[in-house]
């Protein structure tokens, strides 16, 4: 008899329900039997625990959304009450000081590692099955294959050079036996892809259960795989892209077509604020083409929230006391939102003079991302934002800005205190349609195939934008701003329609961690960050030391703990660590 460990015996809702019991990898919930396992009415049970950790595992200062992380660009501080206060975070925030055994740098490590292992145990039982006679277990299998490639993908862009646990029945010995420099870095990525195309080939167009991914989920997944594997950097000498593929740019192309998400009703929200709002009747919209299924008032004490966000929100006296203010938009990503009298963004000198909300234009998605002193916080005029330290436990160290996509209304039913922090029960969308059909325009701009299609994708967005104003149609009159923004109307070279493209994405992304990865991908950290320490200092002191090392800050060393426990089989990344 196989003893199969680590599954859950009891049947819990697939939605990703939070359960805790699940964290400790070292402590099995049972041992089941062949014939208990292989019975049909047990196949989701065993999926169960692979989406549950998602949310179990996630932690406030190590969230899968990754603004940990995401305080090494340009959009964002920190935050907090200084640069003592997740002291490891301000290290990465000034690329400056950061230590292999820092616990930020392990502790994702595992976390993630812990997700891969679930969705392995659940694929080691799986291929048990007979799917002839279970006709779901195709669909199962797929749906561990893309929890899996997602849990591979996050390592990836955070350290590069990672082991790939492929093979859910490898033994102990296998384990010990893994590398992190097996494969190339397009080695590596194809692998994150393969697992994805087999999701795409065997997931149903639409599923029942919105925590599932669909078709267009896995085809989202591999186009956004197959583009960072586009920007070659395949020198083991060098983090710098080498080179960009055609082929890979054609693949994000073919998984980005319209049509694949038509079919099971994705498309562009009509209001932009409407992806970023917690109530029911707008998540899990058309927009939203896989989400992390947050929930409250579902029977458990504290709901199945989102706690991972519970170092960003505000301490507002009486209200939300407790908040950290963590993750505050930089001054640098207020200037972009900046407009010409046109309507058009300043693409090249946004950042020459601070943005002015009563003399400059903007776009409008700046109001709905961040919160400027002088308009209220999260639309709810009893909390008018305003330069005290209310608004900036730091007393202006990180700037009086508050970011808005994570953030709730505090006088609403959404915002739920557990002990000193602070959940809200909204979902948080992973592939989000806007950001797909970006990707679709960065690879038809690449190709320089279909320059016009790309141009009209952003035009698209920016005229959507337009339109986004339901929350905010009085600031105008009310608190004095200038909302001004219209779509291209000239041609464009590549190089000009790549420069477009990539300040669409910060605009359209803003704040939802994406930034500093793309910047690597790109290849461009270097010479943005250190252009952006300079520019920002006189608004943010800390960066008055900070310094980007080409061909080494770009991806988080291996962790101290996992060199030394790999017995020599890990080579740490590049950069003298």
């Amino acid at each position: 008899m196989k003893l199969y460990k680590y599954l859950p015996l009891a049947v819990i809702a697939i939605a990703m329900t939070s359960c805790n019991d699940f964290l400790d990898e070292q402590k099995p919930q049972g041992v089941l039997d062949d014939e208990q396992v292989l019975n049909a009415d047990n196949i989701d049970n065993l999926v169960t625990s692979a989406y549950a950790i998602w949310i179990s595992a996630e932690d406030i200062n190590s969230s899968f959304s990754m603004w940990n992380y995401d305080v090494r660009s340009d959009d964002a501080y920190k935050g907090g009450s200084g640069t003592g206060d997740g002291e490891v975070f301000h290290t990465l925030e000034i690329s400056q000081g950061i230590m292999t055994s820092q616990w930020n740098i392990s502790d994702m490590w595992q976390r993630l590692y812990n997700c891969i292992s679930r969705a392995n145990s659940a694929l080691s039982v799986l291929g048990e099955m007979n799917a002839e006679e279970n006709p779901i277990v195709e669909s199962r299998i797929a749906e561990m294959r893309f929890l899996r490639g997602h849990g591979h993908f996050l390592l990836k862009r955070l350290y590069k050079n990672i082991p790939f646990i492929m093979d859910e029945n490898l033994s102990q010995d296998g384990y010990n036996e893994l590398e992190n420099t097996t494969y190339s870095n397009d080695e590596g990525w194809q692998l994150i892809a393969n697992d994805f195309e087999y999701a795409y080939n065997h997931l149903p167009e639409i599923q029942d259960q919105v925590g599932r991914p669909s078709k267009a989920a896995a085809a989202a997944y591999l186009a956004k795989t197959y583009l960072y594997k586009a920007y070659h950097q395949d020198n083991a000498a060098s983090h710098q892209v080498t080179s960009i593929d055609a082929e890979d740019l054609r693949n994000v192309v073919k998984y980005t077509d319209p049509a694949i998400y038509a079919a099971a009703g994705f498309g562009l929200e009509p209001d932009f604020h409407n992806n970023f709002r917690p109530e029911p009747q707008y998540e899990n919209g058309p927009e939203s083409v896989w989400a992390m299924q947050y929930s409250f008032n579902d029977g458990t004490v504290n709901g199945n929230c989102n706690w991972s966000y519970g170092l960003i929100v505000p301490a507002i006296p009486g209200v939300t006391d407790g908040g950290c203010d963590f993750y505050k938009p930089s001054q640098n990503l207020v200037n972009a939102f900046k407009t010409d009298e046109t309507g058009l963004p300043y693409l090249d000198t946004f950042n020459d003079k601070d943005y002015d909300m009563t003399s400059d234009n903007a776009d409008p998605r700046l109001f709905l991302t961040i919160g400027m002193p002088g308009t209220p916080y999260m639309f709810n005029k009893n909390y008018i934002i305003d330069y005290t330290a209310t608004w900036s436990r730091s007393n202006g160290t990180y700037g009086y800005y508050i970011t808005l996509k994570q953030n709730v209304d505090p006088d609403t039913e959404y915002n739920i205190r557990s002990g000193l922090w602070w959940g809200n029960p909204m979902n948080r969308i992973v592939l989000r349609y806007a950001d797909i059909q970006l990707m679709r325009a960065e690879a038809l701009a690449q190709l320089g195939e279909n320059l016009p299609e790309a141009l009209e994708i952003v035009n698209t967005l920016r005229n959507r934008a337009k339109l986004s104003t339901s929350v905010i149609s009085d600031y105008e009159s009310l608190y004095g701003v200038r909302m001004n923004i219209r779509p291209y109307s000239d041609s464009y070279s590549k190089d000009e329609l790549l420069k477009i493209v990539k300040h669409e994405r910060r605009l359209e992304m803003a704040m939802e961690s994406e930034r500093f990865f793309d910047l690597v991908r790109w290849g461009e950290a270097a010479q943005t960050l250190n252009k952006y320490y300079i520019e920002e200092t006189d608004n943010c002191g800390i960066y008055a030391g900070a310094s980007f090392t080409a061909d080494k800050n770009e991806y988080l060393p291996i962790p101290f703990s996992q060199i030394s426990a790999s017995n020599g089989h890990y080579t740490q990344n590049i950069g003298s660590w």
